[in-house]
C-alpha cells in the first residue's frame, strides 16, 4: 500500500500514554499515513499496545525497537527513518496526543525545501492524571474547557493558547510573524532533506538540544525554511517532571555551530550499517 506520510512516534517505556496517542490516531480526518513506533528499548507492554492496535486493522503500525543501552532516541530515530516507506516524515513524541486534524495539517501545509514547526498544549498533572481512553476516543480532550483555562490561571498548564484551532486565513497572517522554531515532538519534513544532513546526530547520548535545536541549526546552514503550523497542527503534551537537559549536550551543540557542521557526525549514514 502507497502512502503519502509516515508518522514516526518516538517512545520508551510509556505505555499508557502510547495507548492515548494510538487511539487519537484512529480519529485522523487524513488517514493514509502509516505509523512507525521509533522505540529506544521499551519493555513487552509497549509491544502490547501496539499488537493491540495492529490487530484493530484501523493502523498500518511499524515496531523499531533496539536494546536499551542508554538514552539513544537519535539512534532509533534514524533507523525507523530508513525504514519508512514515504519520503515525507512527521515526527511526534509518545507522550503528545495528536488533534484529529493533526496528521492532515501537516499533509496540506506541506512545502518543497520546508520544515513544518508545530508547538504543544502543556498539560497540568492533574489533568493528564484524570484523562480517560474515552475522552480520546469521542474527541472529548480536544474541547477549550474551563478546567483547563483555571489550570493555566494557577500555572499547572500552560500554552494553552496552542489548543485554539485558526484556520482563517486572515488570523493566521496576523500570527504569521510568531517566531518559528523546530520542535522535536512536532514536526515535519521532507526526507531527502534529512539525508542532506545525515539524519538525527547520535553524538547526543542525553535529552535537550540533539532531537530538535542541532537539527534545526544543520538544517539553517542549507538555507532550508521553517514554517509554522501552529494552531493547526495541534498537539496535546501529556504532564512528566522536567526533564533535565545534559551539560555535554550544550558543549557538544556550541562545538557544533562553530564548526558550522550541517552534517552530523554519526547519523543515518553509520545507521545503514550497524545491526543492533
Amino acid at each position: 500500500m502507497k502512502f503519502d506520510a509516515s508518522l514516526i512516534i518516538s517512545v520508551y517505556n510509556k505505555v499508557r500514554e502510547l495507548n492515548f496517542v494510538l487511539a487519537a490516531l484512529e480519529r485522523q480526518s487524513f488517514k493514509n499515513f502509516e505509523i512507525i513506533i521509533a522505540d529506544d528499548g521499551s519493555k513487552n507492554e509497549i509491544k502490547d499496545v501496539v499488537d493491540f492496535y495492529r490487530n484493530k486493522n484501523s493502523l498500518f503500525i511499524s515496531h523499531i525497537w533496539q536494546p536499551d543501552d542508554g538514552f539513544r532516541k537519535n539512534k532509533i530515530l534514524n533507523k525507523s527513518i530508513i525504514h519508512s516507506s514515504t519520503d515525507y516524515l512527521i515526527f511526534i513524541d509518545g507522550d503528545c496526543i495528536p488533534h484529529h486534524k493533526f496528521v492532515e495539517e501537516h499533509i496540506y501545509n506541506r512545502e518543497s525545501n520546508t520544515v513544518l514547526c508545530g508547538s504543544r498544549v502543556l498539560l497540568s498533572k492533574n489533568f493528564s492524571d484524570n484523562l480517560k481512553l474515552i475522552d480520546i476516543t469521542n474527541g472529548v480532550f480536544e474541547n477549550f474547557n474551563m478546567s483547563l483555562l483555571f489550570e493555566s490561571f494557577l500555572r499547572q498548564a500552560s500554552r494553552i493558547e496552542e489548543a485554539i484551532y485558526i484556520k482563517n486565513k486572515i488570523i493566521r497572517k496576523i500570527l504569521k510573524n510568531r517566531n518559528v522554531r523546530l520542535l522535536g515532538s512536532n514536526f515535519s519534513i521532507e526526507k531527502p532533506l534529512l539525508f542532506e544532513v545525515n539524519g538525527f546526530n547520535e553524538e547526543y547520548e542525553a535529552p535537550g538540544l540533539g532531537e530538535d535545536s542541532d537539527l534545526e541549526y544543520r538544517l539553517s546552514l542549507l538555507n532550508v525554511k521553517f514554517k509554522s503550523v501552529r494552531n493547526l497542527a495541534i498537539l496535546y503534551h501529556l504532564y512528566h517532571p522536567k526533564t533535565i537537559e545534559s551539560p555535554n549536550n550544550r558543549i557538544l551543540f556550541e562545538s557544533i555551530k562553530m564548526e558550522k557542521r550541517f552534517k552530523a557526525k554519526f547519523g543515518i549514514k553509520e545507521s545503514l550499517n550497524y545491526n543492533d
